[in-house]
C-alpha cells in the first residue's frame, strides 16, 4: 500500500508554524541570556565563593544535571502554584530553561576558569585590579574562549529541549506541529516539517553563536 504524502496540508498552516518558530526563538534567546549569566555567576561562586555558597551552588548543579528537563518543567508549572506562585506556560518554560542551562553552563564555564594560569591572575592583581575586575577582564574572556564550543552545543540542546514545553501548552514549534496534525491528521508530514525546521534552527543558531562569541565576548 503506497503512502500518499500531502505536505501542502501542513505548509498551508504556515502561520502556526511561523508562530511556533518565533516562540522557540524567543524562549531560546531569553534562556540563553539569563542562563549563561546565571552559569557564569554560579561558576565563579563554585571556584571563589564562600563555603556555604559553594555547597548551595553545587547542590543546585547536581540536582538539575541529574533530573530530566520535563520533570523540572512540570515542577515549575504544576508544583509552584501549590506554593502560591501561578505562572503562565511561557513564563514557566523560560524559568525551567534558564534553570537547566544555568546548571550546565556553570560546570562548563567552571572548567574554563580553573584552567586559567595562576600567574595570569597574580599579574592582574599586581596591577591593582579588584577581584571583580580581574575576573571580568582577565579570567572570564579566555575561559569563555576555551569552553565556547561546549557552551554553544549546550545552548543548542536547550533550544531543542524547548520542544517539551509544548506539554504545558507553550505555543512553540512542537506544539504547532501537534496542533496541525490534530486538525488534518497529517502527523507524518507535520513532524517531518517540524524536524526540518528544528534542524535549520540548530544550524543557524550554532553559526550565529560561533560568530558572536569571538566577535563580542572574547576576541579572536
Amino acid at each position: 500500500m503506497a503512502i500518499e504524502l500531502d505536505f501542502a496540508a501542513v505548509l498551508g498552516q504556515w502561520p502556526l508554524l511561523a508562530k511556533g518558530v518565533a516562540w522557540t526563538l524567543a524562549l531560546t534567546a531569553v534562556a540563553t541570556l539569563v542562563g549563561v549569566a546565571l552559569g557564569v555567576a554560579c561558576a565563579w561562586l563554585r571556584v571563589h565563593g564562600p563555603a556555604g555558597a559553594r555547597w548551595v551552588v553545587g547542590a543546585y548543579v547536581e540536582l538539575i544535571r541529574n533530573t530530566p528537563f520535563i520533570v523540572q518543567l512540570f515542577f515549575v508549572f504544576f508544583g509552584l502554584p501549590a506554593a502560591g506562585l501561578k505562572l503562565t506556560p511561557e513564563a514557566a518554560s523560560v524559568i525551567a530553561m534558564v534553570m537547566n542551562l544555568g546548571a550546565y553552563a556553570a560546570e562548563i564555564v567552571r572548567a574554563g576558569i580553573v584552567a586559567t594560569p595562576r600567574g595570569q591572575i597574580e599579574a592582574a592583581m599586581s596591577l591593582a585590579l579588584s577581584r571583580a575586575q580581574t575576573f571580568m577582564r582577565v579570567v572570564l574572556p579566555p575561559a569563555l574562549k576555551r569552553v565556547w564550543p561546549a557552551l554553544v552545543s549546550q545552548i543548542v540542546i536547550v533550544m531543542l529541549g524547548s520542544a517539551v514545553c509544548g506539554q504545558i501548552a507553550t505555543e512553540e514549534l512542537s506544539y504547532a506541529a501537534n496542533l496541525i496534525q490534530s486538525r488534518n491528521f497529517r502527523a507524518f508530514e507535520a513532524f517531518i516539517v517540524a524536524t526540518l525546521l528544528y534542524l535549520g534552527l540548530s544550524v543557524a543558531l550554532r553559526r550565529l553563536l560561533n560568530w558572536f562569541g569571538p566577535k563580542f565576548l572574547f576576541g579572536k
